[in-house]
């Protein structure tokens, strides 16, 4: 299933014959320690081993809202004079300090999120997120019914990437009229998912489904239903990022579903994309990586 999202046109970007030809040092900084960034650390190392002349410089951030951390990591990738930066934004609040490294000339990609508004990025690299929740919502509709109540575990409100996953998740509801009783921020954590789904299920014992805008959270959300002797078959739980002890959840029946990203893709296209910039080359101002729904029918595809 995976080579329909790695044979599109996106890959073209990877081809540049400029790309190797030049020496250039490369910033990746990613939000936070999950395996979600680890993978996509890990592709762009390869993709940069793979191409001669690229050094690539990583940071990474200590939590889902460790802005300061991330601005501190953006100046010192000025300071150490990389010509390209690839960042997963961790909140709109470091534009400013991105604002100065493309001051400085550095060619800045957006990687997995945007940051609305700003206009300094030479391309966005991610999946599109609205979709991706649409893509959950078409799958709870056709297990909910009008009236069902549902419940809806955020990741850090305000920011748009996964802000989109839950509004596109109820427009791909479509016609279905649910009670949304609960949503709860969980800064995408495992100790949040479990205590804020601990809470909505005591004041909500007749919830029916259950929707997680980023990954950590669902092994909290899963433990949490554990604890309270609740059956699989009686909350519908889907996810979105297919990370963190999703695929297991899914193989053990304690997940239905779950939208995958596909960070891999996004670390080598994030680099690539950097290097035709620095080069010259023409990018996409939006290059699309990819989602489909991981399900227990097609979850070995994901392994």
């Amino acid at each position: 299933m995976r080579l329909q999202f790695l044979m599109g046109p996106a890959l073209a970007v990877m081809a540049s014959p400029t790309a190797a030809a030049e020496s250039v040092k490369i910033g990746l900084i990613t939000k936070f320690p999950v395996p979600f960034y680890s993978t996509m650390e890990e592709a762009a190392k390869k993709y940069a081993a793979d191409h001669p002349g690229i050094e690539l410089v990583t940071g990474q951030g200590q939590s889902a809202t460790d802005i300061e951390g991330q601005i501190a990591l953006i100046e010192s990738m000025v300071t150490q004079g990389v010509k390209g930066l690839a960042i997963t934004p961790v909140d709109p609040t470091v534009a400013p300090a991105l604002d100065k490294a493309v001051a400085a000339g550095i060619k800045v990609v957006l990687v997995d999120n945007s940051i609305p508004g700003w206009k300094g990025q030479t391309a966005l690299v991610s999946t599109n997120n609205l979709n991706g929740g649409k893509i959950a919502g078409e799958f709870l509709k056709t297990k909910l019914k009008d009236g069902d109540k549902i419940a809806i575990l955020e990741g850090v409100p305000g920011v748009p990437a996964l802000d989109e996953r839950v509004t596109g998740m109820m427009e791909g509801l479509g016609g279905v009229k649910v009670d949304v009783v609960a949503k709860g921020a969980t800064n995408c954590t495992l100790e949040l998912g479990t205590s804020v789904t601990e809470d909505i299920l005591t004041a909500n014992p007749d919830l029916k489904a259950i929707y997680a805008a980023c990954g950590p959270p669902i092994p909290g959300a899963v433990k949490s239903l554990a604890n309270a002797n609740i059956a699989n078959d009686k909350i519908i739980l889907v996810g979105f990022d297919a990370c963190c002890g999703e695929l297991e959840a899914i193989r053990a029946g304690t997940e239905d579903a779950s939208v995958a990203q596909f960070p891999a893709r996004m670390g080598e296209l994030g680099i690539a994309t950097v290097v035709k910039a620095i080069h010259g080359d023409p990018v996409d101002a939006n290059v699309d990586t990819g989602a489909g729904l991981v399900t227990p029918e097609n979850v070995k595809d994901f392994e």
